[in-house]
């Protein structure tokens, strides 16, 4: 996608939201245990405070865009309240979602793979 740049940071954070669960569940997968069991263990690494966890992780990892895009994901002001986490993980959250869905549309699968890769292998879930 060529204007990726000039996508609002709701868009983006719609676009990682599903990329980043997607991705959860893909790794999930290769565990091989019964659907709600998968489910359960979904919801452990997709909430906002797992986010902002992985967001320590990748962190030092970023680029300079790759951190204004999560600024911009991290200072949208949305009208949802966040659910059983803080506020300020809730924003967090938003900005990897949008970093995540920036990525997907720019179609940089090697960086987003990169960047999970990093979150699984040092994630506390």
């Amino acid at each position: 996608m060529d204007n990726v740049n000039c996508l609002s940071p709701s868009v983006l954070c719609f676009v990682g939201d599903a990329v980043y669960g997607l991705l959860v569940r893909k790794y999930l997968a290769e565990i091989n245990r019964p659907s709600a069991k998968l489910h359960s263990e979904s919801v452990k690494w997709v909430n906002a405070s797992a986010q902002a966890e992985a967001f320590k992780l990748i962190e030092p990892l970023l680029t300079e865009e790759e951190i204004g895009v999560f600024k911009r994901g991290r200072n949208f002001h949305t009208s949802s309240s966040p659910k059983n986490s803080t506020k300020k993980d809730y924003h967090i959250a938003t900005g990897v979602e949008a970093l995540f869905g920036f990525l997907y549309l720019k179609e940089e699968n090697d960086r987003i793979n990169r960047l999970f890769s990093v979150i699984i292998e040092n994630g506390k879930n």
